[in-house]
């Protein structure tokens, strides 16, 4: 390392974000950035502790210490290459990965103050696309040809891998564009859909081919690949089956944030058809990222309030004693969205959504509820404890998680991977699956 003492002169410095009033006006992503000198001296920061936890915890195994100090030293290009040696998509984890490595960053533990990793990553990838280190390539064939169904993290970073080992890959997928829940589901505030254009445009130049609008029968996959790989996710959003769960104002969380998306790209909805929170009093029900971006979306459509409540307990703030490292750490998140203006409650279970007796949501009865100890030393318990009252609202998102996918037996030329594979996870768990399967798919076709 160039500089092994600079954590302790140089005090971490995140980039910031825009100011509150500006930001909620428009969807453009709301992340500042430093300036190549401010950067590199964040990325001195990494302090050589010899034991690199950053890169034990981080699901693609990226080499974080060594593209830390290639940035430190000026040496962009390198770092680029350093870092898309193990990530094949760093433009998508350094603006929406929770940065699994600073939770495990060896400042993080001694002075809850980490590297700020996942920004120093953002950075050197815009750099790389700035600077034109970032070109297409093309590799021999080997005249095996493979077919993933869905276009998302897991599904694109398979086709990379594969196409850079010389396969024919197409990518299937039933939307109009490609990224799956990283285009669909996540805001253009927090991930502009040019940053997925212009990586698509790169992989379309290397050979590898879309296929759009396209539903595909898992039981009957198409004709004439040697592999499959089915990367669709997780398509079935957990329901909350209560009285009134039919009336109009109640949506699952992804009818909102898919549809945004597409009007941003574009596309037209009848006054039917529309999910907006315009003039509307809105109550998110999970607390996880979903119900987040829930939160600013319904800012930037125009919403009269926004409330999100959540079944569990409220996390401590800063750190749990319950959840040392190496677990992840339960505690409170704040995000960009919740700053700009939202009720947040714990430990309320939702009973029933109540109607004004035309058809139209009024509002939701809650009841408090309370967490207890397995007397067996099991997974706390929950307890009602009779305590109702009516939240009113006029509009409910559902924000509560995604089911894990159950599939049929396949032949044995057919691949799971991402979260059709394990269920809902992250963007980087995503990657990292792609990668995996691609390896054994190629291990699979070789030795047929």
């Amino acid at each position: 390392m160039g500089n092994p003492r600079a954590f302790l002169t140089v005090p971490r410095q995140d980039a910031g974000h825009r100011p509150i009033h500006e930001r909620i006006a428009d969807f453009s992503e709301v992340e500042q950035t430093l300036n190549d000198s401010s950067r590199q001296l964040q990325a001195s920061r990494c302090m050589d502790c010899g034991v690199p936890f950053c890169h034990w915890a981080c699901p693609l195994g990226n080499k974080q210490p060594e593209w830390q100090d290639a940035v430190y030293k000026g040496k962009w290009e390198l770092a680029y290459k350093l870092l898309s040696a193990t990530n094949d998509f760093p433009e998508f984890t350094g603006r929406i990965c929770p940065a699994l490595c600073e939770k495990s960053c060896a400042l993080n533990l001694c002075i809850d103050a980490p590297v700020t990793v996942r920004e120093n990553e953002c950075s050197i990838i815009e750099h790389a696309f700035r600077e034109g280190y970032v070109q297409p390539k093309t590799y021999a064939r080997n005249g095996k040809k493979v077919a993933i169904i869905g276009a998302g993290p897991a599904g694109l970073s398979a086709a990379v891998r594969l196409n850079c080992l010389g396969y024919e890959v197409t990518l299937i997928d039933k939307m109009p564009s490609a990224g799956g829940l990283v285009r669909y589901g996540i805001p253009n505030f927090k991930l502009d859909k040019y940053v997925i254009d212009r990586r698509m445009a790169i992989m379309e130049q290397e050979g590898i081919k879309f296929q759009f609008n396209t539903m595909v029968d898992l039981n009957n996959l198409p004709q004439g690949y040697d592999a499959y790989i089915i990367s669709n996710g997780t398509p079935t959003a957990r329901d909350l089956k209560i009285p009134g769960r039919e009336l109009k104002g109640v949506y699952f969380a992804l009818q909102m944030l898919t549809q945004q998306n597409l009007r941003l790209a574009g596309f037209e909805f009848s006054a039917d058809e529309t999910v907006s929170a315009k003039g509307k009093k809105v109550l998110v029900i999970g607390g996880g990222d979903t119900g987040s971006d829930c939160i600013g979306t319904c800012h930037r459509q125009g919403a009269v309030s926004v409330t999100q409540i959540e079944i569990m307990p409220k996390p401590p703030v800063g750190y749990n004693p319950a959840t040392p490292w190496p677990q992840w750490p339960n505690i409170l998140k704040t995000t960009t969205s919740h700053e700009e203006g939202c009720e947040r409650r714990w430990c309320l279970t939702s009973n029933k959504f109540l109607d004004d007796g035309n058809g139209n949501l009024k509002g939701v009865e809650v009841e408090t509820v309370e967490w207890v100890p397995d007397p067996n030393g099991g997974r706390p318990q929950m307890k009602l404890t009779g305590n109702k009252e009516i939240i009113e609202c006029d509009m409910v998102l559902l924000a509560m998680g995604f089911l894990k996918p159950e599939h049929p037996q396949y032949a044995e030329n057919v691949f799971l991977a991402g979260d059709a594979k394990n269920g809902a996870s992250l963007v980087v768990r995503a990657l990292a699956s792609g990668r995996e399967v691609a390896a054994q798919v190629d291990k699979y076709l070789k030795s047929k």
